[in-house]
């Protein structure tokens, strides 16, 4: 079984020109596995962060992340501060990083086994934007009982204004190691924010989160904007 990697969109099709053009886009995903219960650190399989810490998954094992705090120019891009934990909320979270413009086609949250915490956990939400805590793509209520986040898979809904902005990603910040291209890149920012008593951080529990997205072609332009629809 053979991998490759490619620097641009990925299109297939059996007639790339003309009246008939049936290529189409290829569906990408980049997914995380977060355990609770992991007690290995940064690096280790199941990773997921902590105290003011949220993780990457795109690497392999998890890692720590940083969050950009959202500018197109400034560089070097400064790291967004996560919220500590506190008496009666705590934030947990994943980011990614995706090529500027995409087009986002659905999250997924799942939790595998329930979220439990040492103190007591009443409600969580996963927010999904493109910053620390933030809704611009989406949010996700999830089922509560005592002291437990339900397993399960949950449905994310869209507001109008949340459905416009997943058509295409912003430039969240400029690249970090320099490079001229890409100049810019998007990031998703998914925020598990759990509330209830005593700091209810969790210390037990799966939860997988998952975007998939379509990275834009730079190469065919518009009817309006150069190249003028160059499929080559």
């Amino acid at each position: 079984m053979a991998r490759s990697t490619f620097s641009g969109p990925i299109l297939s099709g059996s007639n790339r020109f003309g009246p008939i053009r049936d290529v189409g886009y290829t569906d990408l995903a980049q997914n995380i596995d977060m355990n609770f219960a992991n007690t290995g650190g940064n690096g280790t399989a199941g990773y997921a962060g902590g105290n003011g810490q949220f993780v990457n998954g795109n690497l392999i094992p998890n890692t720590n992340a940083v969050v950009y705090t959202n500018s197109s120019s400034v560089y070097p891009p400064t790291a967004a501060t996560i919220t500590a934990d506190a008496t009666t909320t705590v934030y947990r979270g994943a980011v990614f990083y995706l090529p500027t413009g995409s087009q986002i086609n659905d999250f997924f949250v799942d939790i595998g086994t329930g979220i439990t915490g040492g103190s007591t956990i009443t409600a969580g939400v996963v927010n999904i934007g493109n910053q620390f805590n933030g809704t611009q793509y989406g949010s996700v209520t999830l089922t509560a009982t005592t002291n437990v986040l339900v397993a399960g898979r949950y449905s994310t809904t869209f507001t109008g204004a949340q459905l416009t902005a997943i058509q295409a990603t912003t430039a969240d910040f400029t690249n970090p190691t320099g490079v001229v291209e890409p100049a810019t890149f998007s990031q998703v920012v998914m925020t598990l924010v759990i509330t209830g008593t005593g700091t209810p951080a969790p210390t037990t529990g799966t939860l997988y989160l998952t975007v998939r997205y379509t990275q834009p072609d730079g190469n065919i332009g518009t009817t309006t904007a150069y190249p003028y629809g160059n499929f080559d």
